[in-house]
């Protein structure tokens, strides 16, 4: 006989790492606008958010980025969740000309617990967070000890990417 789901008790949430970034206009106010539309998503919890960093652009061109991680706990399922961050994006002025363009707004969903996936839509972890010092120090504030899947430690992983430039304003 198959056992009964309590259908009262929800399924635990899941941890998720989530970039921000903004190089165009007030980007500033583009990001604390992010915040605030993260933590306001459904069946999603906004718990830990970094300070904010400056960077130089990576593979691009452009005036220097404003850079920061938030955690959260989410309900979500990773597709959806990376959906819903791509309206917060769109409805910020996000536009995708060309691959690395500057950005209104870019939200990248870098991590969602311990999963792998590589489909066209999505990839985690983020496949280029490993060598991103504008993400690994902010994830390294927020959480020391995470491993990355199959990379590593973030600390080990922000040593070798120690040659950027990422510089914390708050």
């Amino acid at each position: 006989m198959p056992r009964s789901i309590d259908r009262q008790r929800p399924d635990a949430a899941s941890a998720a790492y989530i970039g921000l970034g903004a190089n165009l206009g007030d980007a500033r106010a583009a990001l604390d606008a992010a915040f605030v539309a993260i933590a306001v998503l459904p069946e999603t919890s906004l718990r830990r958010a970094s300070s904010l960093y400056r960077s130089a652009p990576v593979d691009s061109v452009g005036p220097d980025y404003l850079n920061a991680v938030v955690l959260v706990d989410t309900h979500l399922e990773p597709r959806a969740l990376l959906g819903a961050l791509q309206v917060i994006e769109h409805t910020h002025g996000r536009r995708r000309p060309y691959r690395n363009a500057p950005r209104t707004l870019d939200l990248d969903l870098l991590l969602y617990g311990a999963q792998c996936l590589d489909t066209p839509v999505l990839m985690l972890p983020h496949p280029r967070l490993h060598e991103r010092g504008f993400v690994l120090r902010p994830l390294a504030e927020l959480s020391p000890d995470l491993v990355i899947p199959g990379r590593g430690p973030v600390g080990r992983l922000l040593q070798r990417a120690g040659q950027q430039r990422v510089d914390r304003l708050s």
